[in-house]
């Protein structure tokens, strides 16, 4: 029993410690290409970015109504939550390597349909969806 609360204790900080350098490099990258296309440095557009490229068609959502920092932060913390957990269970079970990384690519993509469904979901009750 001792054992297994260590195990715990040990897994839980190794979470923390990876989605907390996944949020702050995420988050660190995304602001700065947000700013570019604000400026219009670049010739990117918002729907570019891959968390904003799933939301945008699938809920129809208005971009210009759209707290971007907002919902660049959500999406940040989905990304980062969607990779610690991941690495976490693939890290924990003690299978061979393509096994791992089969369930691998099912927990993610699992993770981000659900995930991505839920934020867009969200953000059509704040109301943020083109009106037709």
């Amino acid at each position: 029993m001792n054992e297994f609360i260590w195990t715990l204790i040990w897994g839980g900080i190794l979470f923390v410690v990876v989605f907390l350098v996944n949020y702050f490099l995420i988050l660190k990258r995304g602001y700065k290409n947000i700013k570019n296309v604000k400026k219009r440095k670049k010739n990117k557009k918002i729907e570019d970015f891959v968390g904003f490229s799933i939301l945008i068609p699938k809920f129809k959502l208005d971009i210009n109504k759209m707290n971007l920092n907002y919902v660049f932060i959500l999406s940040s913390l989905i990304n980062a939550f969607i990779i610690s957990i991941v690495f976490i269970i693939i890290y924990s079970i003690p299978w061979d390597l393509p096994f791992q990384i089969l369930l691998g690519f099912v927990l993610l993509f699992g993770l981000i349909y659900a995930l991505y469904e839920l934020l867009g979901r969200h953000l059509v009750k704040k109301g943020w969806n083109k009106d037709e």
